[in-house]
């Protein structure tokens, strides 16, 4: 926060993200002394979650940093229709693999509600499998392997277009450090 003393306009300086992050990096820095003088409270532990952000500064040193938000930033469109199509596609399979294990009787039945399944379609769609929760009926491992290839498709749609948009940005980047 020296920088402030010696910048050109000292509101654009502020509102910066980078120094909002400064500022709050700092203010978990005084909440951890404040705490270690006997004063816990939830608030200021999680301030001190905010120094985390401060890796967000790298950006401004690293090329490689700035194609990629450059290239999420180009992909929002496509982003927000990937997480839209996997919100859809994890409440539909929620749904059907708690309905299609209720069909048969199962004693082991893990789907007990909804939002349940609702967890094991997320780690299914995302393709992280975590193993913790399994459809133990045909119909349900049906609904599984559709889940499982919904997820797959789903995400895979998108990735040529963001792709794309890394490539231009890429060589965007490469032509102007050949250009200096």
């Amino acid at each position: 926060m020296s920088h402030l003393r010696v910048a050109p306009n000292i509101f654009e300086f502020i509102k910066s993200p980078v120094n909002i992050i400064d500022l709050a990096a700092t203010l978990s820095f005084y909440t951890d002394v404040c705490q270690r003088m006997g004063e816990q409270t939830g608030l200021l532990e999680a301030f001190s979650i905010v120094r985390i952000l401060r890796l967000f500064k790298l950006t401004r040193h690293s090329p490689g940093l700035r194609i990629l938000i450059h290239t999420f930033k180009a992909s929002a469109r496509e982003l927000t229709l990937l997480v839209f199509f996997l919100v859809l596609g994890i409440v539909v399979f929620a749904s059907l693999v708690y309905y299609a294990e209720k069909l048969q009787d199962n004693p082991d039945n893990q789907f007990k509600s909804i939002p349940l399944g609702l967890w094991w379609a997320i780690v299914t769609m995302t393709t992280v499998g975590y193993g913790d929760m399994a459809p133990k009926t045909y119909v349900g491992m049906f609904v599984g392997a559709l889940c499982a290839l919904a997820g797959v498709l789903t995400i895979a749609l998108p990735v040529p277009v963001i792709v794309s948009n890394f490539s231009m940005f890429y060589s965007h980047t490469q032509v102007s450090v050949e250009g200096k």
